[in-house]
């Protein structure tokens, strides 16, 4: 483990009581696990979850990570969410024009229409709700990892503690209770929004119509249709990252 990642823990460790998440301090893992193991996998029906972030308010504070280890109780080192940031050199082949551009780009389960790590389970332990939301059911999961190897976005991992897949669930505990998902809550920047495509007056759907020349998914070449949308990536950098973007409406689909 690197120095910046020690500083990192540490950090979370010494401020984790001053993340003002709602309904945290009933969290246990035993919490956690019984909602991952929920039977009822039509979860909200009529709804349609998706997540938009802006890019140009998030500012790489990380207390989006430190109130998901909070809440959802991810073993020291494994996160269902964090925001990574990435160093791109831009080049248009003249050396006096060369420079490099950091910006930050928070990271999550991206709960795709089309879920690759659905497809692959042999147990069938992992699967998408009606509401799009992708689940892993800990009773069925064998660890064998197909999903994390499916997943293009790196957006899982096997629990060290559970021994069984985990990702981001997009909080649906904390939705079905009308709380908002712990990184969206603990978001200084105002960044993250979540919202149903469904509702045509949710906060997601404006933001998406607003700014529909400018919403981008990561790695949309392998047309698993995500539902986290960016606002204010760069394509340059995008290129650089998760290959050619490209703008995928929603609406077209949720209208």
């Amino acid at each position: 483990m690197d120095s910046t990642k020690r500083r990192f823990l540490s950090a979370v460790t010494a401020g984790a009581a001053l993340i003002p998440v709602a309904g945290i301090g009933t969290a246990t893992a035993g919490n956690i696990i019984r909602n991952n193991q929920s039977a009822d996998r039509k979860g909200q029906v009529g709804k349609r979850y998706a997540m938009v972030v802006d890019l140009r308010k998030c500012v790489g504070c990380q207390a989006c990570t430190v109130g998901c280890s909070i809440e959802n109780q991810a073993p020291i080192g494994q996160f269902r969410t964090t925001v990574k940031q990435y160093e791109v050199t831009l080049d248009d082949g003249s050396k006096a024009t060369r420079e490099a551009k950091a910006f930050m780009l928070p990271r999550l389960c991206n709960h795709c229409e089309n879920p690759p790590c659905v497809a692959v389970c042999p147990v069938q332990a992992t699967f998408q709700r009606e509401d799009g939301i992708v689940m892993v059911d800990n009773s069925r999961c064998v660890a064998c990892a197909y999903c994390v190897q499916a997943c293009p976005y790196d957006a899982r991992f096997i629990n060290e503690d559970t021994l069984t897949a985990d990702k981001c669930t997009f909080c649906a505990h904390r939705l079905e209770q009308g709380l908002l998902p712990a990184c969206v809550e603990t978001c200084v920047g105002g960044a993250r929004v979540i919202g149903d495509l469904n509702d045509p007056s949710s906060e997601v759907r404006r933001l998406i119509a607003k700014h529909q020349d400018d919403i981008k998914v990561l790695k949309p070449n392998e047309e698993t249709k995500p539902h986290v949308f960016y606002i204010g990536m760069d394509e340059r950098f995008t290129s650089h990252i998760d290959g050619q973007p490209a703008i995928y409406d929603p609406q077209g689909e949720h209208a």
